[in-house]
């Protein structure tokens, strides 16, 4: 566990996201994050890495762009960035807390293991520093509700920090596609599950050659009560708890019973 509250005006607080170094949701958030702490540090991708997952560069060198004072853009990936904040541009004092987001769209259910949002609080984790990633739910084609972002934010950090939770353990946050007043509390969530839709769209191109857009096409399983799909859905903040530890143990209990 981590042992005692987070002082959060004492605290040295890391920014990231997906959706790149200038996306509203990252204002918002480092907005936030600096009402309530004087030592706050932005290293997010230079573009858009939004489905990046947890994905590291390796194949070529990277490059940290200063923005403005402790605001950095990398040309990588979240995982790149907080990778490189944490181990370069921050080895002087390791950050307290680490914040990613606020990302346009939501992050439920299975689209955890895509998200570069929840990866970049999944590298701040295996690191060791506490995180959680944040996420503004929203219809296509619907402006995003980033009130709804901005008003519960806080709210959420302040709960989370004020008491210890488990090591290897990264907090999702996801708030409801409804304005700040129709909110209808907080919540602790497990993951849901909602199969990918039939979302690969072919065109073909001016030369005759076929080419595909991995759509976003979702197909909503029936409503699962506990689940963040289900809480979102009525208009609740869902907080679910995501363990790095992907070993499934009933089934390693069979397991050693086949090769002892």
């Amino acid at each position: 566990m981590f042992d005692r509250p987070i002082d959060l005006a004492a605290a040295r607080i890391l920014i990231s996201n997906d959706d790149g170094i200038a996306a509203p949701g990252l204002k918002l958030l480092s907005k936030l994050a600096r009402s309530v702490c004087p030592d706050v540090w932005v290293v997010a991708p230079e573009q858009e890495q939004s489905g990046a997952s947890h994905s590291l560069t390796m194949q070529r060198p990277l490059r940290i762009r200063k923005v403005a004072p402790r605001r950095f853009a990398v040309d990588g990936t979240p995982t790149d960035c907080v990778l490189l904040a944490i181990n370069v541009i921050l080895r002087d004092r390791r950050p307290t807390l680490m914040l990613s987001g606020i990302n346009r769209g939501g992050n439920l259910g299975e689209d955890v293991t895509y998200s570069g949002t929840v990866a970049a609080a999944m590298e701040a984790t295996l690191l060791e520093v506490p995180a959680i990633a944040f996420s503004q739910h929203y219809k296509l084609g619907d402006k995003v509700k980033w009130a709804t972002a901005g008003a519960y934010t806080l709210e959420v950090v302040h709960r989370l920090t004020a008491s210890p939770w488990p090591k290897n353990t990264l907090i999702n946050v996801n708030f409801p596609d409804v304005p700040p007043e129709e909110v209808k509390g907080i919540v602790a969530t497990r993951q849901g599950k909602r199969k990918l839709g039939d979302g690969v769209a072919e065109r073909t191109d001016p030369r005759g050659r076929n080419y595909y857009w991995i759509g976003p096409l979702r197909e909503e399983l029936p409503d699962q009560p506990g689940t963040d799909l289900n809480a979102v859905t009525q208009g609740k903040v869902a907080l679910t708890p995501v363990y790095l530890d992907l070993t499934n143990g009933p089934a390693l209990a069979e397991l050693k019973k086949v090769f002892r």
